[in-house]
């Protein structure tokens, strides 16, 4: 099962390369900038992302050169660096979204409309169930205030 959701994901990342090529978005940028309304710090994101911190850092400098984020001195803590999405990157990320889903729509109509209810209802019974039981295995994540909430899908 989880192969075939890792090629699902592929299917529908790969349709939208030339969608996120003409916003000048690689595909983990994409990701990154998702993230950091609900990862306000760079700590937070490599957590949430699982990805190292030095690769977060990288992603992150290429997003703010792009004027996509903004990066600040936390005026609370003057040691950390506060990250929000600036309004192009607001912009670019709703494109982004959209060419996802639009993506996914496409092989959704090769699905019955009940089994595309069944499949909504599946996948947000995973996502509830993941949501509300405690993980078995200790994460970086579990140190850091909870995030606000995700946009809907």
């Amino acid at each position: 099962m989880w192969k075939l959701n890792q090629r699902l994901l592929t299917v529908v990342m790969n349709s939208c390369a030339e969608r996120f090529e003409a916003l000048d978005l690689e595909t983990k940028e994409f990701f990154v900038l998702d993230e950091v309304d609900a990862c306000r710090y760079p700590a937070e994101l490599a957590a949430k992302l699982m990805l190292p911190k030095a690769s977060i850092s990288m992603y992150l400098r290429s997003l703010v050169g792009k004027g996509l984020v903004r990066r600040e001195i936390d005026a609370t803590d003057l040691r950390r660096h506060r990250l929000s999405t600036t309004p192009a990157g607001e912009e670019v990320l709703r494109q982004a979204l959209k060419a996802l889903a639009d993506a996914f729509s496409v092989l959704l109509e090769r699905l019955e409309e009940s089994d595309r209810a069944a499949l909504r209802r599946i996948l947000l019974t995973l996502l509830d169930s993941e949501a509300s039981e405690p993980s078995h295995a200790p994460s970086a994540a579990a140190s850091t205030p909870p995030s606000s909430p995700q946009r809907s899908a």
